[in-house]
């Protein structure tokens, strides 16, 4: 991509079917420079750095406070891109709550805001007050007590897709759709005309989300269905020891 940005607006990428939307986490300066200089569509700053940069075990540990911090720094990496900052667990209880912490993100620069589930209201206000909405159906990790794959019976499927058109109806210019039966996913895609964007719910979908630690090989508990495109650990462990060696035998 070089140095030519075209910095996406929400109400481009609501209107985009093609090409597929790439979106990737980031949760620092370098990354997320990294990202824009690849060109990413929209770098997702995610709760999920509770998981792969603070060494937590869920992503309901960690708040507004760390959030700000991580926020900050990706827009500042990635100034020309579409940054989309995740409401963290109980950052959205409310919509009077919701608000103040939404407009925390948009004051440092981020493009829109990210909430799971369908909290109806909180998003119309959200959407009423000018902040676009990325919304996120299927497996919840704020709330999930099972990470398997939702969507495959009937029941469940045709819940999946109601919910999908609220959160459509009630102003999302997008939504995750996350460990969500291909099938399911397809059929949601289908029938809205946001664009969904998928993580580990197959191709049906018109556009991908991947955990940057994932995707570069870093994590040490991957997801089943996530996909590796570098393996920088290796690499990392390798160069540390490298240098290492080189100290401890004078050869710097």
């Amino acid at each position: 991509m070089g140095d030519s940005y075209n910095m996406l607006s929400a109400s481009e990428i609501a209107v985009r079917k093609s090409p597929p939307l790439v979106v990737a986490t980031a949760y620092d300066f370098p990354f997320a420079r990294i990202l824009e200089e690849a060109g990413v569509d929209i770098v997702l700053v995610g709760d999920s750095l509770a998981n792969v940069v603070l060494g937590m075990s869920s992503t309901r540990e960690i708040g507004m406070n760390e959030m700000e911090v991580f926020v900050a720094a990706v827009v500042r990496g990635a100034s020309n891109t579409h940054v989309t900052a995740d409401m963290p667990y109980g950052s959205d209880f409310s919509p009077e709550l919701a608000l103040l912490n939404a407009k925390k993100f948009m004051d440092l620069g981020a493009s829109s805001v990210k909430l799971e589930g369908t909290k109806l209201e909180v998003i119309r206000v959200l959407v009423q007050a000018g902040i676009p909405v990325m919304g996120h159906l299927g497996v919840l990790p704020q709330t999930a007590t099972s990470f398997r794959k939702v969507g495959h019976e009937g029941a469940s499927r045709d819940q999946l897709l109601q919910d999908a058109r609220c959160l459509q109806d009630a102003g999302v210019f997008s939504m995750v759709l996350e460990n969500v039966d291909a099938d399911a996913a397809q059929q949601i895609a289908g029938a809205l005309s946001v664009p969904t964007i998928g993580i580990g719910s197959g191709n049906g979908v018109t556009g991908q989300v991947h955990v940057l630690h994932d995707l570069l090989g870093l994590s040490l508990k991957p997801p089943p269905f996530a996909k590796h495109f570098a393996d920088l650990r290796s690499q990392a462990l390798d160069a540390i020891r490298a240098y290492a060696n080189a100290v401890r035998g004078g050869g710097l």
